[in-house]
């Protein structure tokens, strides 16, 4: 009877991460990657959307500041 030996640790663990590799690579190539236009078109979306939200933001500490300040008015 021929005894089977398992791999060392060093082996096994070298085989997952390239495995792993083989399989990332693999999937990179199934991404559809945007276009320039693309891109351009989603980082302004964002840049407006952020200033569109600061905006509002300012808006309302405005709004509560001047609150704030009349509740300790009418107290003093």
């Amino acid at each position: 009877m021929a005894e089977t030996k398992k791999e060392n640790w060093f082996k096994r663990t070298g085989k997952r991460i390239s495995k792993w590799f083989r399989e990332m690579k693999s999937e990179l190539h199934k991404v559809v990657w945007p276009t320039w236009s693309q891109v351009l078109k989603n980082t302004l979306t964002v840049a407006v959307c952020v200033v569109i939200v600061g905006a509002f933001i300012w808006v309302f500490d405005v709004v509560a500041k001047f609150g704030v300040n009349l509740l300790i008015g009418l107290k003093g």
